[in-house]
């Protein structure tokens, strides 16, 4: 067994191999399942917004600010201030945290672990939605759209990057996805809540026909829609004792139940039905429990549930909706009974922590070993390639 405090990423390659599998995820191999990585990010330059935003914003861009005592601090609009900790990182921990700055880096390491295409969202720009005032999130989420495809744009054949969009601006929201459709994107990010925070019901929200004219416009341009963690509410809702493993797990992966319900049980997707929409970095295990509970509650309070729908709450999950997980032993093991292996995709989170790079094809051969030849083919690149648009090569399918 692993001593994690002597050899802290040793059991990231741990493997029971891949025996009597057809296809491998091993990037040497010649018979390789087609792969991608629906969960990349980005390295944004740390003065990007700085340099390239209205003058008007600047002063408001996230920031690090040092305080009377000499300690550093991110201030972030809708965040709580959070003190900077200089960590000294070693071995892998300082690859991961070093990675994927230069295009030509990215593409080697993409190789390295077996990744065909790259779905690239923003790093520091997940805090481009992070503030009460929708058009100053649109004007940053334009500086990344504009930096992404300058960046990312000239290698389509691997990196599909995202475009970021600010609903809570909602005429600003519709001209930039006509933009970034012009641009040339191939995909949409939008926050897990259109309007920044925790609420409390009277704000506005994806269930409600404010947005029609949005989801009208992104049909007609055909791009998928992504809903990252973290984009919602401030992800730091604890501190102290435990608090980066709560963080995580309560304030930031639970954010994606709240997009699935308001899409799936208010009529959105009877009056848009080729919507394409995906949660991503959420994990897979919670879907099962979250389709049940959607239609029991659609079942149960059908005095309350309006408007009446044409299907269950979980009929238009399994049309309409993706999510994205890593390693999810639990949502692969359910997966084949709920009907559910052709929504899910494969991401390997480069160059996060959380994340399995350049361990990928261990990580796989941890966790699908049940699963057919046939449903890992989809889960690692198939139903992202579906989800995309993405051409598949004829001997990858």
């Amino acid at each position: 067994m692993v001593t994690i405090e002597k050899n802290p990423n040793a059991w990231r390659a741990e493997t029971p191999g891949h025996d009597h599998w057809p296809r491998t995820a091993r990037p040497e191999d010649p018979n390789k399942y087609f792969i991608v990585s629906v969960d990349c990010h980005g390295q944004e330059p740390a003065d990007l917004w700085a340099k390239r935003i209205e003058p008007r914003y600047r002063h408001r861009i996230p920031r690090q600010e040092v305080d009377k005592d000499g300690v550093k601090w991110q201030v972030t609009e809708g965040h709580r201030p959070t003190k900077i900790r200089e960590l000294i990182l070693e071995g892998e921990d300082k690859d991961r945290n070093d990675a994927g700055y230069i295009v030509t880096e990215r593409l080697r390491d993409m190789d390295l672990d077996g990744i065909d295409v790259e779905l690239t969202f923003p790093n520091k720009g997940l805090s481009m939605w992070a503030t009460p005032d929708p058009v100053f999130s649109q004007a940053m989420c334009r500086v990344w759209n504009d930096w992404a495809m300058e960046q990312y744009g000239p290698h389509p054949e691997r990196m599909v990057p995202v475009a970021g969009i600010a609903p809570g601006d909602l005429e600003g929201a519709i001209e930039e996805v006509k933009r970034a459709a012009k641009m040339g994107y191939r995909c949409l990010t939008l926050p897990n809540r259109p309007v920044w925070g925790s609420g409390d019901g009277s704000e506005l929200n994806y269930n409600l026909p404010h947005f029609d004219e949005l989801w009208s416009t992104i049909e007609e341009v055909g791009l998928p829609i992504t809903l990252h963690i973290s984009t919602g509410k401030d992800p730091r809702g604890s501190r102290g004792n435990g608090g980066a493993v709560i963080n995580y797990a309560v304030h930031s992966l639970s954010q994606s139940l709240e997009p699935v319900a308001n899409f799936c049980s208010s009529g959105v997707l009877d009056r848009f039905p080729n919507l394409r929409i995906a949660t991503i970095e959420a994990g897979i295990g919670w879907v099962p429990w979250a389709l049940t509970a959607m239609d029991e509650a659609y079942a149960k309070h059908h005095m309350f549930a309006f408007p009446k729908m044409s299907m269950l709450p979980s009929e238009y999950y399994r049309r309409n909706f993706y999510a994205s997980f890593g390693e999810d032993p639990p949502g692969l093991a359910l997966a084949r009974e709920w009907n559910l292996t052709k929504n899910y995709m494969w991401a390997n989170d480069y160059p996060h922590h959380e994340g399995t790079w350049p361990h990928s094809a261990a990580a796989i051969e941890r966790t699908m070993g049940d699963l057919s030849d046939q449903e890992r083919a989809d889960m690692l690149g198939l139903n992202a390639a579906r989800f995309l648009n993405i051409e598949v090569p004829k001997d990858k399918h």
